[in-house]
């Protein structure tokens, strides 16, 4: 049995690293006793998926696991009552991680990282005036072909980024800079926000970075993977919180 869960990372827990929240997940899932599923070998770990990972200091609203159980464990809900384990698991959690919801899947569907095509971001841009960034945003819309050079494994590669900018929007000033509202795609490697930044303007700094949806395409529409409820089971757990 494979459950997926959307959880929101915001606060200071955002300067978690990815590897860290691997292990506060597994604390967690411990202290509520889910029947997770362990693999084989000489050192079996929890058969815990994540998606794309989130970079150090950016928050997040959108983000997802998915978790193997140990099917027909005694202290398993059925699936109708999954949203039980809302509260315990945010309970279980440090201030800032939130559980949303969840729901059981196939253990058939591809992986989140395969799954998902394009994330949409909230990117604080710190340098310019709101229309100085609205300019920018324009002038990258028009352009046919933008070409970055990149490195990974010690090789420097030069790619197209235009196709990866599906869609910009300036939504305003903040106190300290100007949010860009970004829909990025993810395959076959995707842009981090920091090089759309450069791209905009190589004197402009990065603030708050906010990942708001996951996205993939479903027959040919974009849907998240895992349809958001309202969780009103989480609000009583609000102010109680694992250190």
């Amino acid at each position: 049995m494979r459950v997926r869960i959307r959880f929101q990372k915001v606060g200071k827990v955002r300067w978690t690293s990815h590897r860290d929240l691997a292990r506060i997940w597994e604390r967690a899932i411990r202290r509520v006793n889910l029947p997770v599923a362990y693999s084989q070998g000489f050192s079996p770990r929890p058969r815990l998926h994540f998606g794309l990972a989130l970079s150090t200091g950016h928050e997040s609203l959108a983000e997802y696991l998915d978790v193997d159980l140990v099917p027909d464990a005694a202290n398993l809900p059925c699936e109708e009552n999954l949203d039980v384990l809302v509260g315990p698991l945010s309970e279980a959690l440090p201030v800032g991680i939130d559980v949303v919801a969840l729901a059981e899947i196939s253990t058939s569907v591809p992986s989140l990282q395969q799954a998902v095509t394009s994330c949409r971001w909230e990117i604080e841009v710190r340098g310019g005036t709101a229309e100085d960034v609205a300019d920018q945003v324009d002038r990258l819309l028009a352009t046919p072909e933008i070409l970055l050079t990149r490195e990974r494994k010690s090789k420097s590669f030069t790619d197209d980024v235009r196709p990866y900018l599906l869609e910009l929007s300036v939504s305003g000033p903040t106190e300290s800079g100007t949010i860009v509202r970004a829909h990025l795609a993810t395959q076959p490697r995707g842009l981090r926000s920091s090089e759309f930044i450069a791209l905009l303007d190589p004197e402009w700094e990065e603030g708050l970075v906010r990942r708001t949806n996951q996205l993939m395409l479903l027959d040919g529409a974009l849907c998240e993977p895992l349809e958001v409820h309202s969780a009103a089971a989480s609000a009583p757990y609000a102010q109680v919180r694992a250190s």
